[in-house]
């Protein structure tokens, strides 16, 4: 099994003590960086931190939101698709790799997309790679477009109380005159940890809208001005604009709520943006912290800590889950305490995209070797 940083290494279920770990850090070179491209080719165990340094020398990023950046690796980002709160505003992985290779249970390389194209069977295998948890092949090398750092960035905070409807501003953020690239949701229990973690000084018992604008000085103060005043007919109770240079200790704080810390479990729910909202109102009911990326349908969630056996944590997450899969959506379990991996329902109900992707997997794994025992067997 691939690993790189190992910051997503139990999300697709626990490791066997018999599996053998593929260490992909010392792959970590830029092998080409034609700048006025705006693309680069790097090889896959560069961690994502160094990257976003070397970029920035050329005022150029690569727009994704990722956790513990100092230490997740780009293939392992990749792998797990993993993404954060800018994906309102500038999407995911499968908008930025343009190439990639890989090296599969045998030890045969292939490449997809960029300079050379090597499909395999007919199917696309840059975009099948993206998520796969390492159950495919072994990613080494990767081409990404790129995009220019921005100039500054706007934050909008709106708090309100936890029982007020939010789904009527979620669908007026929709139409907004603005262009948002996070549009967040915070319970109670979530902006407490953040700020206790952080020490932002959020409102304290409030749920919170959190929006953020990046571009230029005059792009992102028209956009401020102009979503405060949208706002203003759904009377939050308190609305703070963060511009100066504390909004990067914002966005990092927001990026990492989704780490699994001391909690007992991990979730990402996806279901339709429409029912964020009220997603976010069981796990409130339930004492669950809880981040909806509310432009996109996706919802991290830290169970508390009277969660103390796995009978408990499933009762949480049937509630949950029960709630995401009658709405076509579904509740996944990214991390959880060793002990209960026998105890906990990791995925759920299997819908028909289960079926189809073991069928991948038989055609490019024919002999189970990647990552066994882990997401898709």
């Amino acid at each position: 099994m691939p690993v790189g940083g190992r910051t997503s290494l139990h999300s697709a279920g626990q490791v066997s003590g018999e599996t053998v770990l593929l260490e992909t850090g010392e792959l970590n070179q830029i092998i080409e960086y034609p700048s006025r491209d705006m693309t680069i080719t790097v090889e896959a165990g560069i961690r994502f931190e160094t990257l976003q340094k070397e970029l920035a020398k050329e005022k150029q990023r690569l727009p994704i939101d990722i956790p513990q950046a100092s230490r997740a690796s780009l293939g392992g980002a990749i792998a797990s698709n993993t993404s954060g709160p800018s994906r309102f505003g500038y999407g995911t992985f499968r908008d930025y790799v343009i190439g990639i290779s890989a090296v599969d249970g045998q030890g045969r390389l292939f490449s997809a997309g960029g300079k050379v194209v090597k499909n395999v069977a007919g199917y696309d295998l840059g975009k099948l790679l993206i998520g796969s948890m390492g159950t495919l092949a072994t990613i080494t090398e990767v081409t990404l477009k790129l995009r220019p750092i921005f100039e500054t960035r706007v934050i909008v905070i709106a708090s309100f109380e936890p029982e007020f409807d939010l789904d009527a501003v979620l669908v007026a953020m929709d139409k907004s005159a603005t262009r948002p690239c996070v549009l967040d949701l915070l319970n109670t229990k979530a902006a407490w940890q953040l700020d206790g973690e952080a020490n932002l000084k959020l409102p304290d018992g409030k749920t919170l809208l959190w929006i953020e604008y990046e571009g230029t000085a005059a792009e992102t103060n028209w956009q401020a001005t102009t979503v405060l005043e949208e706002l203003k007919q759904y009377r939050p109770e308190d609305v703070v604009t963060i511009e100066d240079d504390s909004h990067e200790q914002f966005h990092d704080a927001l990026r990492e709520f989704q780490t699994a810390s001391d909690d007992p479990i991990t979730f990402r729910a996806s279901l339709p943006k429409s029912r964020c909202a009220e997603f976010l109102k069981l796990a409130t009911e339930a004492n669950v912290a809880a981040q909806a990326h509310a432009g996109n349908g996706v919802v991290y969630g830290h169970l508390p800590d009277r969660c103390t056996t796995p009978q408990v944590a499933n009762e949480i997450l049937l509630s949950l889950r029960n709630f995401a899969e009658s709405h076509q959506g579904a509740l996944t379990v990214l991390s959880f305490d060793g002990e209960w991996a026998d105890k906990i329902d990791l995925y759920g109900r299997r819908n028909s995209a289960w079926g189809l992707m073991s069928r991948v997997k038989e055609t490019l794994d024919p002999e189970k070797l990647m990552s066994p025992n882990r997401f898709i067997t």
